[in-house]
């Protein structure tokens, strides 16, 4: 029996509501699923980094740099892992680890594409201050000069890594991060003890024998070392994966005590005058001292203390608990664009402050104002988002072949 053209298409767009709807719920059940501490502290994370990376201004001195050895950069990838084993940890299976490859190498991708583009923006603002605004000291800033004396070996260096600018260094080891996820989410999974102990070891060997990727064609190697910040990378994803699987971190009074004590040693430390010091006791820098480019020893204790001291103490934690439509975890969850615009926003208060120090009121300014246009643009992109389809057009139909004189039946029914 032939279907008349009316039922066929009301079927039709009966099919593609019930989708939508199964569509809809099951976005919404992934909302109220989802665990918003790790928005609210990639959050926070986002904006320490924007303020740190404005120096000179009074809050500058109030960020959680100022409060023991780590910095929001040692949160920001120890986030980083967690996130890359909540979105790929359980589609990592025989069947779905090609697609989920595929899928961290074009994420990958997309942040080399976005720190290429954040870098010449960069370079462009800084050169047209300095144009314009007859102030070529600019041009000796965030290494900018290697630029303008050695220009073909350079433009190379960016496109290659080899250069980065200062305070545009953290998506270069992330993007490095991504490309080897995939071998470690299947060496976690399979064997989480080895593979924690091999990522270990390879933190160790790289930060006693100085094992970095190479600058070019300056001399030096990466800011931040991927062959060292792997290992924090890999914890959190380690620990994501084990609860996940149903396990859980255990709280015990004496880690936490001692958790504790090195957090508030470490706050009074970086107060004193042992601040400062390369290293201790003549240990290698990776033990004993607090070097950022090789994760040192006692910077990956203090952002492993803190993180341990939110997860087992509950009155912690549930501080950065929040709804899906608080600010700041809409914030967290737009995290790239955030950080994009963040990073050109500082950039941009860099110069500012630069041609004018200003003092407080300026300071607070400039910080307000970046700080209002990340949260302005992250809840334009969730309310983006959110706005879905208005109407649900019918199926297209294929003509009909009754005969060669029966017209097609049309594509569309009604209004044109």
């Amino acid at each position: 029996m032939t279907i008349p053209v009316s039922q066929r298409d009301t079927r039709a767009v009966d099919t593609r509501m019930n989708e939508r709807d199964t569509r809809i719920k099951d976005r919404d059940t992934r909302i109220k699923d989802r665990d918003t501490r790790i928005d609210v502290l990639r959050a926070l994370a986002l904006l320490t980094i924007f303020i740190d990376h404005v120096p000179g201004t009074v809050f500058e001195n109030l960020t959680y740099k100022n409060l023991g050895f780590s910095d929001a950069a040692e949160a920001f990838v120890l986030i980083s892992g967690i996130s890359v084993a909540l979105a790929y940890g359980t589609k990592f299976k025989p069947g779905g680890r090609l697609l989920a490859t595929l899928k961290m190498w074009r994420r990958a991708g997309v942040l080399y594409v976005t720190h290429i583009v954040i870098t010449m923006l960069v370079i462009a603002l800084f050169c047209a201050t300095a144009v314009f605004a007859h102030r070529p000291e600019l041009l000796k800033m965030i290494n900018i000069e290697p630029l303008m004396k050695n220009t073909p070996e350079v433009i190379f260096g960016i496109v290659t890594l080899g250069h980065q600018l200062g305070y545009n260094n953290i998506l270069p080891v992330y993007a490095a991060l991504l490309l080897a996820a995939p071998a470690f989410v299947l060496f976690v999974n399979y064997r989480p003890v080895a593979a924690l102990t091999v990522s270990g070891l390879l933190w160790l060997v790289a930060g006693i024998w100085q094992i970095a990727p190479p600058n070019y064609p300056e001399p030096g190697l990466w800011f931040l070392n991927p062959l060292s910040w792997q290992f924090l990378f890999n914890i959190g994803l380690a620990a994501m994966l084990h609860v996940k699987r149903g396990g859980t971190i255990p709280i015990n009074r004496w880690l936490v005590g001692f958790a504790g004590v090195y957090v508030v040693g470490a706050a009074i430390w970086v107060h004193s005058p042992l601040w400062g010091q390369i290293t201790w006791f003549n240990l290698p820098v990776v033990i004993g001292g607090f070097d950022k480019t090789f994760l040192s020893l006692p910077r990956l204790l203090h952002i492993l203390a803190v993180s341990y001291l939110v997860v087992a103490l509950p009155a912690v934690s549930n501080l950065f608990r929040a709804k899906p439509d608080n600010p700041l975890a809409i914030l967290g969850k737009r995290s790239l664009p955030v950080f994009v615009a963040g990073t050109l926003i500082a950039m941009a208060a860099q110069v500012l402050k630069l041609i004018n120090p200003g003092g407080l009121a300026y300071d607070t300014l400039l910080i307000a104002a970046g700080i209002a246009m990340q949260f302005a643009l992250a809840l334009y992109l969730e309310w983006l988002a959110g706005l879905g389809p208005t109407r649900i057009k019918p199926a297209r139909e294929e003509p009909a072949r009754a005969g060669f004189g029966a017209p097609p039946i049309p594509a569309r029914i009604g209004g044109y």
